[in-house]
Order: C-alpha cells, then sequence, then structure tokens
C-alpha cells in the first residue's frame, strides 16, 4: 500500500510539484509558464495548490492585482532550488557509474551572440543531443554578471561571457573574439557622410548610447569620447536606440550585419572605431563530476 507522506517529509511527487514551483517563479505567473511546463493555467494553478496544502505554506498570490510570491514562497524556492541543484549533482555522479548520459545542462549565454558565424556552441549542444537523447538542455540569456552569480552558487553547469575580469572561482575555455563597430541608422545626420568628412569632433558631438554591462580597457577608451546620451542594458537595447535614428553606439559586428545589408545601419570609421573582446566558456572551479557537462566541454574543445 502506497502511504501518503507525513507533513514536513518530501516524496517524488513533492519534487516534481517543486520543479513546477520553480519554473512558475522564473516565469513569473501561471499563464506564462504554460508554455514551458506543457499544461494548462487550470491544471498548473491545481498543482500549485497540491504543493501549498503538502507544505502548510501559502506560497504565492494571484489574482487580478497580477501574480507574486509570499515571503514564505520566496524561502521556499531558495531551498527549493538548493534541493533540486542537489538532485542534479546526484544524478550526475551516477551517470558517471553508467557512462550514460543522462540529466540536465542548465547554460547563461550573453545574448545576441546566435548570429556569430563561428557556431562552436550550436554544434557543441547538437553534438550533445545526438550523443545523449534523454539530456535536457536549458538555455537562459542573461547579463555576464547574473551568470557568474549563477555559476558560484550551482544554478548553472555552464556559461559564456566576454572574458574581461576573470573570477578566481571560475575556470575559462576561450571561444572566440568578438569585434564591435561603432554603428549609426540611415535617418542619423552622419550616415550619408563619407567617412574622410567626419572627425572625432562629429563623433563627440552626437548622442551616443552607454552600455550597462562591463567593456574590455579598449571599449571603455572609445566610449569616453562619446557624448553619453542614453543607457541600455544589452546589445539589442542598443540596436533600438541606433534605430530611431538619434544616437550612435557600439554593437559586434555579427548582430549588426543584417541591418547593414539592408541599408538601415552603416559602421561608422570602421578603422579606428572598433574593439575586440573575447568570449569564453567558464565553469566553477572544483565542481562536482558531471559527465554531461564534461561531454560538452570535450565538444566545445574539438569544434576548436
Amino acid at each position: 500500500m502506497n502511504r501518503k507522506p507525513a507533513l514536513g517529509q518530501v516524496s517524488d511527487f513533492d519534487i516534481r510539484l517543486l520543479r513546477l514551483f520553480r519554473t512558475v517563479a522564473e516565469c513569473g505567473g501561471f499563464s506564462a509558464a504554460e508554455g514551458v511546463l506543457g499544461i494548462s493555467r487550470s491544471a498548473i494553478s491545481l498543482q500549485m495548490g497540491d504543493l501549498e496544502k503538502r507544505l502548510g505554506i501559502r506560497l504565492c498570490q494571484r489574482g487580478r492585482a497580477g501574480f507574486a510570491l509570499t515571503d514564505e514562497g520566496r524561502e521556499v524556492l531558495r531551498a527549493s532550488q538548493t534541493v533540486l541543484a542537489a538532485l542534479e549533482d546526484f544524478r550526475s555522479e551516477v551517470n558517471l557509474l553508467h557512462r550514460q548520459l543522462r540529466g540536465e545542462l542548465n547554460i547563461g549565454i550573453v545574448n545576441n551572440l546566435v548570429t556569430l558565424p563561428k557556431m562552436r556552441i550550436t554544434r557543441a549542444l547538437q553534438a550533445l543531443s545526438e550523443q545523449g537523447p534523454e539530456v535536457r538542455i536549458n538555455i537562459g540569456m542573461m547579463t555576464p554578471s547574473d551568470i557568474e552569480t549563477g555559476l558560484l552558487d550551482g544554478q548553472l553547469h555552464a556559461g559564456v561571457v566576454p572574458l574581461i575580469q576573470p573570477l578566481s572561482g571560475l575556470d575559462y575555455l576561450p571561444l572566440y573574439e568578438e569585434r564591435s563597430q561603432l554603428y549609426c541608422s540611415r535617418e542619423h545626420p552622419l550616415f550619408p557622410q563619407p567617412d574622410e568628412a567626419i572627425g572625432e569632433a562629429a563623433l563627440a558631438g552626437a548622442d551616443a548610447i552607454v552600455p550597462g554591462y562591463r567593456l574590455p580597457p579598449q571599449a571603455q577608451a572609445l566610449q569616453q569620447r562619446l557624448k553619453p546620451a542614453a543607457t541600455a542594458s544589452d546589445r539589442e537595447g542598443i540596436a533600438f536606440l541606433i534605430l530611431t535614428g538619434r544616437y550612435i553606439g557600439y554593437l559586434p559586428d555579427h548582430f549588426a550585419a543584417g541591418w547593414v545589408a539592408q541599408g538601415m545601419m552603416r559602421p561608422l570609421l570602421p578603422d579606428i572605431c572598433f574593439y575586440d573582446a573575447p568570449l569564453a566558456l567558464a565553469a566553477r572551479k572544483g565542481r562536482r563530476a558531471n559527465l554531461v557537462l564534461e561531454r560538452f566541454l570535450q565538444e566545445l574543445e574539438r569544434s576548436a
């Protein structure tokens, strides 16, 4: 006979409910989690109610005012992330015993890398999925600082970040360099002017975008020559502002290439207004053996 676990004990069913709760919290609500979980909002609501009853805790507020975690819900979320990470470590150790690729690979990637011609990450993921059909790959588009935090606290297995200020707690595998150039859109006054007619004074007087993320020293020096007039948290935000026709800003050349081909953007003084930033795959030092992660790293090295 199957017995219902006593209050305070955690069963396999509770673990499934905790995974659902984590997804709902990360998505910011039931509706947003429907597509990720592949079940209806009403089913999510029922299972969330189940979890609250089993734990004896109100985890979230939902209704017309919107979705929000309670104080207890935030504590349960932190605890559940620890539990789920520990379970993943356990599964990784079992993988090593069986030499089978099963489990999850959680990766954080800075945005707008998919247009890079050197598709080392894509090819490594392709090889991993072919070798381990049961491996679940989870990719999050994140800021470099969030990726580093996720690696250090065990929420991420690997992350792709600009290699600007290496952290002592992480190992790095260099991938490639990314070149960024200074761009304006075709609505900008500088667009029709030939490069030889554009001087540093014209660039210094144009409204420019300040990135809200770390830059290599060369990029910082170039940025200081421009007139700060707007900020953006990521490269997509910079592209939005450039396309208004009011601002100039630095973008990776592979990301801007589509707009350049359509005549919607152009680089300004490309021979001098550029910088290169190295990109690397980072993983936590002293991490537990993880066959999925190690195979992914092997495929990345092989793709070089």
